[in-house]
């Protein structure tokens, strides 16, 4: 697309219904230094349709854009992704986002909110990270991100994939207590965490994910929104979700009790199960 390569992978059911019409498929967008690997729970759960999951610009298998790696940039490349998607499919696939990837999908989808019928935001990033009492940590992380980008290439580099820095930081978003599942998620990070592209393009990705909320766009979300959030979500308090489904005109809000902000990893058939009834009837 425009030149760029974007790899995806399709989760694709078992025939439905001979003859009939196949459903939208569902094109998800994954969260923050993750990859595709990341909505694969959720993906195998989701039954009926295909759902599609790109690793986005700069990281896993996809290279950085040749733009730079901004909010513009990313809105324009997923624009550009469900087009694709429409054409292949010959259908408009529902959009769905998770965590950095909600910023994503809600300002890609407030600049062409009449052509969008729907939208689903998992843990969406609802409080800005530069205030309140995430600051000093927002402001430490940015630091970390920039001395990555900052040092000598392999200084640099191991710095940024550090295992016991991302497994602290696993520890600080995992809140299950099933010790076999928090193995499986300090698994998930410790192997796609650190797959960005390079350190430039990864803080500039940082800059978008801390610089941006979907409460920006709040008022252009004019379509039937499906928010699925954690009650325990240190990232993106319960509170300023709550407050921010308050603002859309159709929303539907599913909150799921003791998980924080890895939903796709603890809670993956509860949140597929809210997505199949979210979409059942909007082919």
């Amino acid at each position: 697309m425009a030149g760029h390569r974007s790899p995806i992978w399709v989760h694709s059911p078992d025939p439905i219904n001979a003859g009939a019409p196949d459903p939208r498929p569902l094109l998800m967008i994954h969260g923050f230094r993750g990859d595709h690997h990341g909505m694969d729970l959720i993906a195998a759960a989701v039954r009926g349709r295909d759902v599609i999951v790109p690793d986005l610009p700069g990281f896993g298998a996809s290279a950085a854009l040749a733009a730079g790696l901004t909010l513009e940039s990313y809105c324009d490349h997923l624009d550009a992704l469900a087009a694709e998607v429409t054409d292949r499919w010959q259908v408009p696939p529902i959009l769905a986002g998770h965590s950095f990837g909600s910023i994503l999908v809600a300002h890609a989808v407030a600049r062409r909110r009449e052509e969008v019928p729907e939208l689903i935001l998992i843990n969406p990033i609802t409080s800005p990270a530069l205030e309140g009492s995430a600051k000093a940590m927002t402001a430490l992380t940015r630091l970390y991100y920039a001395l990555g980008a900052r040092l000598p290439e392999a200084w640099g580099h191991q710095l940024l994939t550090n295992p016991l820095i991302v497994r602290l930081m696993s520890e600080v978003m995992a809140t299950t207590r099933d010790r076999g599942l928090r193995r499986y998620i300090h698994d998930q990070h410790a192997r796609y965490f650190s797959t960005f592209s390079d350190r430039a393009s990864l803080a500039q990705a940082f800059d978008v994910s801390v610089g941006h909320t979907v409460t920006e766009v709040a008022g252009s979300l004019s379509m039937p929104t499906l928010v699925i959030a954690g009650d325990r979500d240190a990232i993106a308090p319960i509170a300023a979700t709550r407050d921010f489904v308050a603002r859309l005109p159709d929303p539907a809000l599913v909150e799921l009790a003791g998980v924080g902000h890895l939903v796709h990893y603890e809670r993956p058939e509860e949140s597929a199960s809210s997505i199949m009834a979210f979409c059942r009837g909007r082919d």
